[in-house]
């Protein structure tokens, strides 16, 4: 953790990329596993191109109780911590596997969302974007008017990241002096790439080993919620 400390008090720029774990300790579940329901389809014909294709109407009834889900949850203090680190630097960017908003709900402004966001849905056809509330997409308005499908705005199997999102994401790892990796197995890839790309210093946040645990130059073991408060107090 000092390490860590030094290391942020000496930079002018940073870069943060969080996973699922900071998001599990607000009580949201992992993504392959929602309720008991959807434990009889494969994750992979949920969220591809391909499954959309074969039943929208079983995608948008699974993504619709994804976002009731993610809509319950709140902010936990490690959201919190990193909008309260973003404050601290003129050049601060957080990359994000989520896809919950909880990051910008806790306050933090410089995001990249890697992998879409539940809040909003797009057409296939037209690429209209479409906000979506509490309540999901009703299954009628699958069907767009311009003869395309209304889908959610994720990044499925099989599919690139946002180019933008992508592109800043890289170029703030390339500029960063730190960068830290909070949540996240590093097993999605090309996300997991940003955690070694660059020179800058590497710290790894996260209670269990991950696949990069060994190629980092520091590792804080144990939860977002319990370290990131305890990193802010100290800087």
């Amino acid at each position: 953790m000092q390490e860590l400390v030094e290391r942020l008090r000496a930079a002018r720029s940073v870069l943060v990329l969080t996973g699922s774990g900071i998001s599990a300790e607000s009580g949201l579940p992992t993504f392959r596993g929602v309720n008991g329901l959807w434990r009889t389809h494969r994750v992979e014909e949920l969220a591809s191109p391909q499954g959309f294709a074969r039943d929208p109407q079983l995608v948008w009834t699974w993504y619709n109780e994804r976002n009731a889900v993610h809509r319950r949850a709140q902010p936990n203090p490690g959201h919190y911590a990193l909008a309260s680190l973003e404050e601290r630097y003129r050049d601060f960017t957080l990359a994000t596997q989520n896809v919950d908003s909880l990051h910008l709900r806790a306050g933090s402004r410089n995001v990249l969302e890697l992998h879409g966001a539940l809040r909003t849905a797009r057409c296939t056809g037209c690429d209209e974007r479409i906000p979506i509330d509490s309540s999901g997409l009703a299954l009628d308005r699958i069907e767009h008017t311009c003869g395309g499908r209304i889908r959610p705005d994720i990044v499925w199997f099989g599919e690139s990241l946002p180019r933008n999102a992508w592109e800043s994401a890289c170029a703030a790892a390339d500029r960063a002096e730190v960068i830290v990796v909070v949540g996240t197995s590093a097993v999605v890839y090309p996300a997991a790439a940003l955690a070694t790309r660059g020179r800058a210093f590497v710290a790894e946040v996260n209670p269990e080993e991950t696949a990069i645990s060994d190629r980092v130059d520091c590792v804080v073991r144990g939860t977002s919620a319990q370290t990131l408060p305890e990193l802010i107090d100290r800087l």
